[in-house]
């Protein structure tokens, strides 16, 4: 019973950050569409002195309430599923993904702002697929496949032609964040969670025959 508590325990602090990132995603959204804002200049312009606060704010801005609520659900997912099964490392990595896939996005985006979460999920979806396959851990390997089955299709996502689909998406800032995530999962390898060594079977050992009973036969035939 006790196992049981702890353990409920900690899914409900692994989900303890990611509602509150979400909630403030909302807050802000709300607060610049109830003030009539705009805070688009807040996002990543690339290669531009002034773009480089987009780095930290861009997370937060979102186009619109679709754009929103497209990323949160990720965010809720994939940021649980690091504070879960990587409680140890999972609160360092995070700030590295944020600001990789930001930095890259920045050196690599075309001429534009740069906004929303997205570039975030991008690098937590890689960083857990790959983490998991290099540590060889089974519990991990299976985050992994999840990962896949949830946000495989949205590796299409990552390449130019999607500019061609839907000019206001991002698709820099995905491939930013996919490299960041792979990055990162190759970075803090041997940080947190490990396979368990396999146990060393011991070998028998072989009883010496006493020494009595030789000698004893030995006087016997003499």
């Amino acid at each position: 019973m006790p196992n049981k508590s702890l353990e409920i325990k900690q899914i409900l602090y692994a989900f303890f950050f990611p509602a509150i990132f979400v909630l403030v995603l909302w807050l802000v959204w709300m607060v610049e569409k109830g003030f009539d804002m705009n805070w688009y200049r807040f996002g990543i312009i690339p290669r531009t002195v002034e773009g480089l606060r987009g780095i930290l704010f861009s997370p937060f801005i979102h186009s619109d309430a679709n754009h929103l609520y497209s990323n949160s659900v990720p965010i809720l997912v994939l940021c649980w599923c690091l504070f879960y099964f990587y409680k140890d490392s999972g609160y360092l990595v995070f700030p590295f993904l944020w600001i990789l896939s930001g930095i890259f996005t920045w050196l690599m985006g075309r001429e534009s702002f740069h906004i929303g979460a997205s570039g975030l999920i991008y690098s937590l979806s890689l960083f857990l697929f790959f983490s998991g396959i290099l540590r060889k851990y089974i519990p991990l390997m299976a985050v992994s496949l999840i990962v896949v089955f949830l946000y495989g299709s949205t590796v299409w996502s990552m390449f130019p032609v999607t500019e061609i689909v839907d000019p206001a998406i991002s698709w820099e800032a995905h491939l930013a964040g996919a490299f960041s995530g792979i990055i990162c999962a190759f970075v803090f390898r041997h940080w947190g969670p490990k396979a368990p060594e396999p146990e060393e079977e011991e070998e028998p050992e072989e009883e010496d025959e006493p020494e009595e009973e030789e000698e004893m036969s030995e006087d016997e035939n003499g």
